[in-house]
């Protein structure tokens, strides 16, 4: 049930019975050499609006472009910046709570992400609590990131190994491939592309990220994604994020 696919009527009508959005959040930046640059805004889209249909949860319009400063040396890659993205989160939550939503679930798909979400409730919460001196925020904000569920690990365990890396897993780009096999990537650097580099120390600008890491990927193997395995890992995130979403319209 997609928010901007309903009329004023329609968004109403949901209204008297629920409370409660979806709001799928990612990034657009680079993911390696055969993983597509909006990997995290595509796949939490897909499992956002999953879970709206197995919960008849509205879901709000996918926040697309993210946190992303560090992959800014690899081309296609965009970014905001953290006030940007506090002020656009505050926007949404607060024009939709206008309406009557007062509970968010982010669906996240990009890790970088995390922080300033986490900064941007905390900023919705101050603007809520101040003017009326309540004890109580007027909405509730929930921050799910889609790769983190207590089945999931085991899962990627039980697929890869020690292999799906920290950065262009093979989870993400498998998950990639069984939404979009048309779109899967192949030839001269992918089908080659060797062992990666590990995670040795942090970085810090996209300079300094693309000199650590010269083909995007941290730790990972994405070559080894398969569209069936993806299949099995966006299913059991759906699987999990359903419940969740399930028991957060209930508190």
């Amino acid at each position: 049930m997609q928010l901007q696919m309903q009329t004023w009527a329609e968004v109403e009508r949901y209204l008297e019975t629920s409370s409660v959005i979806i709001m799928p959040i990612g990034s657009t930046e680079q993911h390696g050499p055969n993983g597509l640059i909006g990997t995290d805004a595509v796949t939490s889209e897909a499992i956002a609006r999953a879970v709206g249909a197995a919960t008849d949860t509205m879901v709000a319009p996918t926040i697309a472009v993210g946190m992303a400063q560090h992959h800014m040396a690899f081309s296609g890659s965009m970014t905001l910046r953290p006030a940007t993205m506090i002020a656009m989160i505050g926007d949404y939550v607060n024009s939709l709570a206008h309406h009557g939503f007062d509970k968010f679930f982010f669906i996240n798909g990009h890790g970088g992400n995390s922080a300033t979400v986490e900064a941007a409730f905390q900023e919705i919460y101050t603007a809520h609590i101040m003017p009326g001196g309540s004890n109580e925020p007027s909405v509730r904000c929930y921050l799910r990131n889609w790769w983190q569920g207590p089945k999931m690990g085991p899962l990627a365990k039980d697929l890869y190994g020690d292999k799906d890396g920290m950065h262009a897993t093979i989870s993400e780009v498998a998950v990639t491939q069984y939404l979009f096999p048309e779109d899967i990537k192949s030839g001269p650097g992918i089908d080659d592309m060797g062992p990666p580099e590990p995670l040795r120390e942090r970085w810090s600008d996209g300079n300094d990220y693309r000199a650590k890491f010269p083909d995007g990927r941290i730790g990972s193997h994405p070559y080894l994604a398969t569209p069936e395995a993806g299949k099995q890992i966006f299913d059991l995130a759906v699987s999990e994020i359903t419940e969740e979403v399930a028991a957060y319209a209930k508190r």
